[in-house]
C-alpha cells in the first residue's frame, strides 16, 4: 500500500515489543527508537494512552516509556468519534459468526478495537504486525477489523520505508 504524505501512522504494542525483543534492541539498533522520536515529533508517527497501558511491565520497554519516550506519544482515546467508531467495531465483532465468543471477549479486553477506531476517526493508517486472517475464529485480527471498517494497515518495515528510515552500522 502506498501512503500518503498527509497520514500519520498509528502504532500497535506489538510493533514496540518486537522491535524491543527482536529487530531493534535497544543495544542493538538504537536508531529505530531515535527514529520514533523523531517521527513523532514531526507529527507522522503516534500511539494511543491503551497501548501504554499494555507496554507497563518491568522490562526495559516499560522503562523507555516510562522515562524516555514523549507523553504526547501515547494519545487519548476519549475523544467522541474514536468512542463511536469503537461502538461501532465491537457491534460488527460481536455479529460476526466466525470468531469464538472468547476471542470476541478477548478483542474487546485489549487496545486492538480502541486502535483500529481511533485510526478510522483520525484517518490515520494503523501499524502493526497482525495479518488478515479471513477463516480466524480463535482471535478477532486486527487486520479484519481495518477491511471491515476501510482503515489502512501495514507492518513495521513498510511504515519504516514510508518514512524513507534507514539504519548504518558505524564500526
Amino acid at each position: 500500500m502506498t501512503v500518503g504524505t498527509a497520514k500519520a501512522f498509528v502504532l500497535d504494542a506489538n510493533v514496540f515489543i518486537e522491535a524491543h525483543r527482536r529487530y531493534y534492541g535497544f543495544d542493538l539498533c538504537p536508531g529505530f527508537w531515535v527514529c520514533l522520536d523523531h517521527h513523532h515529533a514531526g507529527a507522522r508517527l503516534l500511539s494511543i494512552d491503551r497501548v501504554r497501558s499494555e507496554l507497563q511491565g518491568g522490562d526495559a520497554l516499560a522503562q523507555w516509556v516510562k522515562h524516555t519516550a514523549p507523553d504526547s506519544l501515547f494519545v487519548s482515546t476519549r475523544d467522541q468519534a474514536v468512542v463511536e467508531q469503537y461502538s461501532l467495531m465491537m457491534q460488527w465483532v460481536q455479529a460476526q459468526a466466525q470468531f469464538r465468543p472468547e476471542a470476541k471477549a478477548e478483542f474487546a479486553a485489549v487496545a486492538d478495537g480502541w486502535l483500529a477506531a481511533f485510526a478510522k476517526a483520525r484517518g490515520n493508517v494503523l501499524v502493526t504486525h497482525e495479518e488478515h486472517a479471513p477463516d480466524a475464529r480463535k482471535r478477532v485480527p486486527l487486520p479484519n477489523v481495518c477491511e471491515a471498517f476501510g482503515v489502512d494497515y501495514l507492518d513495521t518495515f513498510a511504515m519504516l520505508r514510508a518514512l524513507k528510515a534507514s539504519f548504518s552500522w558505524m564500526p
